[in-house]
């Protein structure tokens, strides 16, 4: 899992685990989604700046999977 602090939480990107878990290599998936090896090297290591919904959906369509399987976020900021 790789994590990417923001301002007021942090995101949690699980693919390499659901990988893994599924015994798909990258090449696989790279094959398979159409997608470049630099996007899916970011959402591996938490290299990501933006997220491209597009790729997502491939993800999860992939996958069989929602969005929250691929990444969850977890809000630091307390409400008062």
């Amino acid at each position: 899992m790789a994590k990417i602090e923001v301002e007021n939480g942090c995101f949690t990107l699980k693919l390499k685990d659901i990988l893994n878990n599924r015994h798909i290599s990258i090449n696989q998936l790279l094959r398979d989604t159409n997608t470049d090896y630099k996007v899916i090297r970011r959402f591996l290591n938490g290299d990501l700046i933006r997220i491209d919904i597009y790729v997502l959906a491939r993800l999860c369509d992939y996958l069989n999977c929602d969005i929250t399987d691929i990444f969850e976020y977890e809000c630091n900021v307390t409400v008062k």
